[in-house]
């Protein structure tokens, strides 16, 4: 399923987005995807992005290694983001005031306003109100890359850290961030 799942995905990545990513990441600020995608998928995507990790929605496994269907804290979406996220920023030295947010959707508002910078990317309607009202900067992508584009669909948002030790892409990469049991 991964490879389609990709296939999917990929396609639908905006390469702005990406070089944005790369503009934090060669400052020394690591990039890590938020999203309510299952963690799993999400640390995939952000591996195959180049990025250093990713924080999604985790799920139940038992001793046999099988997925019980449930959620360990719940879906990894709106409010219920800022949990893992401060968890996630407290384990790696990575400081929110300092740290940028990015999305497309006002249901991540909790995240957005958690962060020190918040930017909105192709934003909806209700987003693109708060980022007036907020003064938040806005960044416009038109025209979709064939190999990659900011996806979306899944809602993936970029939260790059600002006051964290590594260095630059690849150099160094942090501690999985798979669930603890």
């Amino acid at each position: 399923m991964i490879p389609d799942l990709l296939e999917g995905i990929l396609p639908r990545i905006y390469p702005q987005m990406v070089a944005e990513v790369r503009s934090h990441q060669d400052a020394g600020r690591p990039a890590f995807i938020v999203s309510a995608a299952s963690n799993g998928v999400v640390e995939l995507l952000a591996r195959v992005l180049d990025m250093e990790g990713g924080i999604g929605t985790r799920y139940e496994v038992d001793a046999d290694g099988r997925y019980t269907g449930r959620l360990i804290g719940g879906l990894n979406y709106g409010e219920l983001k800022i949990e893992p996220m401060r968890r996630f920023a407290a384990d790696h030295g990575i400081d929110l005031d300092r740290s940028w947010a990015y999305s497309d959707s006002a249901s991540d508002l909790p995240m957005l306003e958690l962060v020190g910078h918040p930017v909105v990317v192709n934003p909806d309607a209700g987003l693109a109100r708060v980022a007036v009202e907020r003064g938040w900067p806005v960044m416009r992508f038109e025209k979709l890359g064939r190999k990659i584009a900011a996806a979306g669909a899944l809602g993936i948002a970029t939260l790059v850290g600002g006051g964290s030790a590594i260095a630059r892409r690849r150099a160094s990469r942090p501690p999985t961030t798979r669930p603890r049991r």
